[in-house]
């Protein structure tokens, strides 16, 4: 597997090429989970990819959507060192876990639901260019095409 930032790499949306470090959906194809919905399936390896890919996103903006609901200091840039910015997150998500293993119902994730669309505003740093990689685009179809055999052999 091609390695991203510290063996890691980011899930980005049909805006950012698929190049080292960052993990894009198949161009072209269906991706936005809306059109899945009525139990359309998938028919190739790269819209199950795109699928998947989809609602991982999902549960990621949404995850930092709560946290910054819940959290001022994550809605602004902040000028700490990055130790302390990590230690803020990481006290941040703590503290929210904390309230959810107290909490059966949490009104800011009501209030969220209510009122989340799907889509966050990405705020940060814009990067200029992002080098398509062949070596990082065979790594996404081999990991593509292993998944969708898997769903596959589990559906029949």
């Amino acid at each position: 597997m091609p390695l991203g930032v510290k063996g890691c790499y980011y899930l980005v949306d049909g805006g950012y090429t698929n190049g080292q470090g960052y993990l894009a959906p198949y161009r072209g194809t269906r991706y936005h989970l809306s059109e899945w919905r009525n139990r359309r399936a998938p028919n190739n390896h790269e819209e199950y990819f795109n699928m998947k890919l989809a609602a991982a996103r999902n549960v990621i903006e949404r995850c930092f959507g709560l946290l910054k609901m819940r959290w001022g200091i994550l809605r602004s840039p902040t000028f700490f060192p990055i130790e302390t910015q990590c230690k803020i997150i990481t006290a941040c998500c703590l503290l929210h876990n904390l309230i959810r293993g107290e909490m059966a119902i949490d009104p800011l994730e009501n209030e969220l639901n209510g009122t989340e669309n799907g889509e966050t505003n990405q705020d940060g740093d814009v990067l200029s260019t992002i080098e398509p990689s062949d070596q990082w685009t065979a790594w996404r179809n081999n990991l593509a095409m292993q998944m969708y055999d898997e769903w596959n052999r589990n559906r029949h």
